[in-house]
Order: C-alpha cells, then sequence, then structure tokens
C-alpha cells in the first residue's frame, strides 16, 4: 500500500467529491432552511447518537455559520458520559421523544429540523424523523444509503420498525459514507481503520450551511453570521446576534 496518509485523504477525498455532486438535493433544502430563517425561526439540529453528535456541534457558534441554529446536544448520547452508554440510549425507543420535547421541538408547524446521522437506522434516529412529521415540522436528513440497505431487518441497531432515514425525511442528502466506515486495511489486522463518517457529516452540513446563506443573499436578506470570537473585534461584532439568539438557544449562552 502506498504511504498510509496519502491513501486516507485520497479515500476522503473521493468521498468528498461523492457528496460535492448531491447540489441539487442541497439546494432544494437550502431553501427550505433560508425560508425558515427568514420567517425569524430557528432551524434545529440533533445527530441522534454517539459520533453523530459533531455534526450540530460544528454548526453551533461556528466562525463564518449561521446564528439561528439549535443544536440538539443530549446528554444521554454524548460519549463523554460513556460511549457505551450512549450506544444503549440511542437503541431506546421512544426516547427521541422526550429529547425533542425538552427543547421545545416543533411547536409551530413548519419548523425545519436537520437530522445527521451517517448510518440512519438507529431508534433514536427513526423516532425523531417520525415525530418531527408528526408536528409537522419540516424534515432534513443527511445520511447514507450504504448501511440502511444492507443491514437486515431485527439487527439490534436498527429501530423495530425497519425504517431508513433517508426514506422518511422530505429532503434527504446523501453523505456517501462507505459500508464499514473504515477504509483502511493493514496487513495482519482483521479490522478496517481509517473511520470517515466524521468528514461525511461535517462536509454535508456545511455545504447545506454554505448554500444556505446564498439562498438568504439572493433573497434580499442579510445572513446573520457569526465572527470568530478569537478575531480582533470578533466580540463586539457577535454582540448583537448573542442578545437576540442567547434566550432562544439552550447551549449558546
Amino acid at each position: 500500500m502506498e504511504n498510509l496518509a496519502v491513501f486516507y485523504k485520497n479515500k476522503i477525498i473521493d468521498i468528498l467529491n461523492e457528496i460535492s455532486e448531491e447540489s441539487i438535493a442541497i439546494k432544494k433544502a437550502a431553501k427550505v432552511v433560508a425560508e425558515s430563517i427568514a420567517r425569524e425561526e430557528l432551524v434545529y439540529v440533533i445527530g441522534p447518537g454517539g459520533h453523530s453528535n459533531m455534526a450540530a456541534e460544528e454548526v453551533l457558534w461556528r466562525a463564518g455559520g449561521l446564528a439561528p441554529i439549535n443544536a440538539i446536544l443530549d446528554a444521554g448520547v454524548n460519549l463523554i458520559h460513556g460511549a457505551k452508554r450512549s450506544n444503549i440510549i440511542e437503541r431506546t425507543p421512544g426516547y427521541a421523544i422526550k429529547v425533542l420535547d425538552a427543547y421545545r421541538v416543533g411547536k409551530k408547524p413548519g419548523e425545519v429540523i436537520i437530522i445527521v446521522n451517517a448510518y440512519g437506522i438507529n431508534s433514536m434516529c427513526i423516532d425523531t424523523v417520525l415525530e418531527a412529521r408528526r408536528r409537522k415540522m419540516i424534515t432534513i436528513g443527511i445520511t447514507s444509503k450504504s448501511f440502511a440497505d444492507i443491514v437486515p431487518k431485527g439487527h439490534p441497531s436498527r429501530h423495530s420498525t425497519g425504517k431508513n432515514l433517508y426514506q422518511e425525511v422530505d429532503y434527504f442528502i446523501n453523505c456517501h459514507l462507505p459500508y464499514g466506515d473504515a477504509v483502511i486495511e493493514i496487513e495482519s489486522c482483521p479490522q478496517r481503520v481509517g473511520p470517515t463518517s466524521t468528514f461525511c457529516n461535517a462536509f454535508a452540513i456545511n455545504l447545506l450551511m454554505t448554500e444556505t446563506v446564498r439562498e438568504l443573499v439572493s433573497m434580499g436578506i442579510e445572513p446573520p453570521i457569526w465572527t470568530s470570537a478569537n478575531l480582533p473585534g470578533g466580540d463586539e461584532k457577535n454582540l448583537k446576534l448573542e442578545e437576540k439568539y442567547i434566550p432562544l438557544i439552550k447551549h449558546l449562552g
């Protein structure tokens, strides 16, 4: 095998190129996100389980990112409170509904929720989309088909219905997760290494956010965007947005 770093880099680039080709789906989803922001609504983002939480963190209080993003960062599935615990809870039927209640999600019909989970099959993931639809929300899924189309019904990681996130959301953005997630084979090592799901999720959701900004500009709306607080003058530039959104966004203050 060639240099591991080069091989891994090229594999990631191949995946990012595939995601880049999802421009039509991204533009459609960005339009509804932009329209929600234009209505002065918050946009909810949830990564139901384990490392998927990082996608929600990626767009919260992010330099160059949109301000009205309400990231749902539930302690029950956050790895900091126990990785195996997270795995158990993400498979717990009905848990997602109480999380949505705690974040007051979907109080107004037509609100947007972005559900990011590269696998797109666990109970929390499917319960989230089903409940969001029941609350008459607009659902956007960032996920892949690779696992969903192969993992059999009845597998412990699956929702009891066997449903797949990509088939249940209103708008589907394929993050092109390779089957198995990891992509590097090392001689005499039985398991592949070099995971890819975080790259897939982060790139896809940032493409969605940037396309949303472009859509807002085309609508004649100045996008509410954070400046890096680490830059000179950053705190001052962010002050107005902080005053507006800290009372509204759970994890911002």
